[in-house]
């Protein structure tokens, strides 16, 4: 299991979705706690480091740490 890490301005936009959006965001990162590869896309190059889960209403890019076992949130989009 990997920890998920995120700053306040990310935890901001988070806590300022939409219920249903923040809901699905806060499964689809449980999710990539999980299986941080599995369960996210790649962002740019799949360089395996920053990846990005894709919601109907949300992109996260996030930084995957293999060797500090973390998961951190970089940047949230609402996408309406």
């Amino acid at each position: 299991m990997y920890a998920l890490k995120l700053d306040a301005p990310a935890e901001a936009v988070w806590d300022s979705l939409p219920s249903h959006a923040g809901e699905n965001l806060g499964r689809a990162l449980a999710l990539a706690c999980e299986r941080p590869m599995d369960a996210t896309h790649p962002y740019g190059v799949d360089d395996k480091v920053v990846r990005q889960i894709l919601t109907p209403e949300v992109r996260a890019i996030l930084l995957v740490g293999v060797n500090t076992r973390t998961v951190t949130v970089l940047q949230i989009d609402y996408l309406g």
